[in-house]
């Protein structure tokens, strides 16, 4: 359940980010293994006629599994893991509430070890409705409900899933967040710093170009896919410039080779751990 939550992550990060640098790692407890992640996103919104914006950038994941440990197979395979992406979007105003978008994000999540294949890519992409309302003589406080449908390839489900993200400013120093992938609550100690507890999920699906023969089942992917409570810090140096420092511990980890139909071969993990991500962002 969790490997396709995970899609969602992305999702909102495409919709609301511009442009991002940001580093994650996880250590593997009692263990040397370790999950790092570097990621760098791109989007660049061209604007059209009637409040209207075509939007078209990318996003590269460079994923680095330090595997230390002793394994009956060979792990050099896995070092390294590539996801790319293409985002193209289009979203225009539906009416003086709703603002309409769709979004399609072709992706190669690989190890790269040998020439592209068609298992190595996968489609994915969503349809949003976004309702942002800024306080004003009827409104008292800033709201943003973003309701939507996503589609991945690398879920293994042949249909849409739900999308739900809701904000709201409660007074001048508390807002919160609520929906899937990620929820918080944040205190504002003024516009330039806030402290936030929060709830997330984070994850990959790739394949292996070269495949492992572990207990005479051959695997083609890996996957991991993550729950993860704790606390954030963002610093604003603009409104929509940020640095961000979120720190907790898993609540629920699986990291799984798996076969062609992705199927459970071997678990390289599923203990809970630190968890640390960090980063910029410039955000709409």
């Amino acid at each position: 359940m969790l490997l396709f939550m995970t899609s969602f992550y992305m999702a909102h990060a495409q919709l609301t980010d511009l442009a991002r640098l940001e580093y994650s790692f996880i250590p593997k407890s009692n263990s040397e293994d370790q999950y790092t992640r570097l990621r760098a996103l791109l989007n660049y919104p061209i604007e059209l006629k009637n409040d209207s914006y075509f939007i078209v950038g990318g996003e590269y994941n460079r994923i680095l599994l330090n595997l230390e440990d002793e394994y009956d197979f060979e792990t050099s395979g896995l070092n390294k893991i590539h996801i790319i992406d293409l985002n193209l979007a289009y979203t225009f105003k539906w009416n003086e509430k709703w603002r309409f978008g769709v979004k399609f994000n072709p992706r190669i999540a690989s190890t790269l070890t040998h020439k592209l294949n068609s298992d190595d890519f996968f489609m994915n992409g969503g349809v949003f409705f976004i309702n942002k309302r800024t306080a004003g003589e009827e409104i008292k406080k800033d709201s943003r409900l973003i309701l939507g449908l996503t589609y991945n390839a690398t879920t293994g489900l042949p249909f849409p899933l739900p999308f739900v993200s809701y904000y709201r400013k409660i007074d001048d120093n508390w807002s919160y967040t609520a929906g899937i992938p990620k929820s918080n609550l944040k205190y504002h100690f003024n516009p330039k710093n806030n402290l936030q507890v929060f709830t997330g999920l984070d994850g990959y699906l790739a394949h292996l170009q070269k495949p492992l023969v572990i207990n005479e089942k051959e695997a083609e992917h890996i996957s991991l896919s993550v729950a993860v409570s704790g606390l954030g810090y963002e610093y604003c140096f603009t409104k929509h410039l940020a640095a961000y420092l979120y720190t907790g511990y898993t609540v629920r980890l699986n990291n799984v080779i798996r076969s062609k139909n992705r199927d459970e071969i071997f678990k390289l993990d599923d203990i809970n751990a630190f968890y640390l991500r960090s980063g910029l962002k410039f955000k709409i």
